[in-house]
C-alpha cells in the first residue's frame, strides 16, 4: 500500500505532499494495522485472544475513520458508515474463508 501510495501522484495533483513521505506514512500505518490485531493470539487461550482482537480491530476502524475526518475532510457520520461497511465486508470475507478452510 505504500508503494502504491507514493506511486500514485507527485503530490500535485492531489496537494498531499511528497511521494517519499505519503508512502512511508502509509506503509508504517499498514504494518502497524497489520500487526495490533494478530498480536493477541500470543495468547495461549483462543477465546481471549479473540475477545482482545476484536476489540483492537474496533479501535482501528475507529481510528481509521477520525483520520478520514481530520485530515480528509470527510463528514464524520460518513466515513464512520463507510469504515463499518468495509469492515464488515472484510470481516464476512475472513469468515467465510476461515470455513472453506476448515472443510464445513
Amino acid at each position: 500500500m505504500g508503494l502504491a501510495e507514493a506511486l500514485s501522484d507527485d503530490g500535485k495533483v492531489t496537494g498531499r505532499g511528497e511521494p517519499i513521505i505519503r508512502g512511508v506514512i502509509t506503509g508504517l500505518g499498514t504494518l502497524l494495522g497489520g500487526m495490533l490485531h494478530t498480536f493477541p493470539f500470543l495468547i495461549t487461550s483462543l477465546p481471549a485472544a479473540l475477545r482482545i482482537a476484536y476489540a483492537i480491530v474496533a479501535v482501528e476502524l475507529l481510528s481509521i475513520a477520525l483520520i478520514r475526518f481530520r485530515f480528509m475532510k470527510t463528514p464524520l457520520l460518513t466515513t464512520i458508515v463507510q469504515v463499518i461497511i468495509g469492515g464488515g465486508i472484510v470481516f464476512a470475507v475472513g469468515i467465510w474463508l476461515g470455513t472453506l478452510g476448515a472443510g464445513e
